[in-house]
């Protein structure tokens, strides 16, 4: 792999090589270090893209690549894709649906949410329909399940973080708890919510990090293109055993 930049190794191949972007996380890098290296995989692969987008680095990539790229901006995520001339988004056909427990867990989910569509999944979305109102959860589940027919849920939520069990007892499809650093005193950041998380009873709930919008997106994006992979044909047959 060559070295490119002096502060950097971009993994130009890894979208190629394993089906996820490479995500430049701007937080702890300078503006000057997350521009140089944004150009980088502009250059060699026709999109950047990047989180956790401070302030002073989202107006530098509004005003650096202006004319040169198309900049996809997502809000509430801090999160921006720069994309080239004639550079188009993927489509798989794999489905992705993803739940918030509340309105707080919102930008992280569409960090997730981000990761899912440069993967070229269709995202379907429903959020604050977390336990304190749990009759909330009944109709949007049952869409996202018997409507949509999501290959994977993601289930973002903080404080008690009981979301995500709760869907797993129900789904019949693979769900990515996320829990998220709302909340507060003991157990708050976070903590609570991950430890209910890796507690849970319910099969077929696997969880990630705090605040990892990135690595739920990737895990989800991964699942459902595969599926979608298996709705289009038949895999090819078994090689026997020797």
């Amino acid at each position: 792999m060559e070295r490119t930049l002096p502060f950097a190794v971009p993994d130009f191949e890894r979208a190629r090589r394993k089906g996820v972007p490479e995500v430049i996380l701007a937080e702890r890098k300078s503006v000057e270090e997350a521009v140089a290296i944004a150009r980088a995989f502009l250059k060699r692969t026709g999109r950047a893209i990047l989180s956790r987008v401070g302030p002073e680095l989202e107006a530098r990539l509004r005003t650096e690549f202006a004319g040169e790229a198309d900049l996809e901006w997502v809000a509430p995520a801090r999160a921006a894709v720069l994309r080239g001339p004639g550079e188009a988004r993927p489509r798989t056909g794999g489905r992705v649906g993803i739940l918030t427990a509340g309105t707080s867990d919102i930008p992280v989910a569409e960090e997730a949410a981000l990761i899912c569509r440069e993967m070229g999944c269709e995202v379907y979305t429903a959020y604050d329909v977390g336990v304190a109102g749990i009759h909330r959860l009944v109709e949007p589940l049952r869409y996202l399940l018997d409507e949509v027919r999501v290959d994977v849920l993601i289930v973002a939520a903080g404080m008690d973080g009981a979301l995500p069990s709760v869907v797993a007892g129900l789904a019949d499809v693979p769900v990515i708890g996320l829990p998220t650093s709302v909340g507060y005193g003991l157990g708050g950041g976070g903590i609570a919510a991950l430890y209910s998380m890796l507690q849970t009873c319910a099969p077929g709930l696997a969880v990630v990090n705090i605040d990892n919008g990135v690595g739920a997106g990737a895990i989800a994006g991964l699942i459902a293109n595969r599926a979608a992979a298996a709705r289009k044909g038949p895999p090819p047959p078994l090689i026997p055993n020797p």
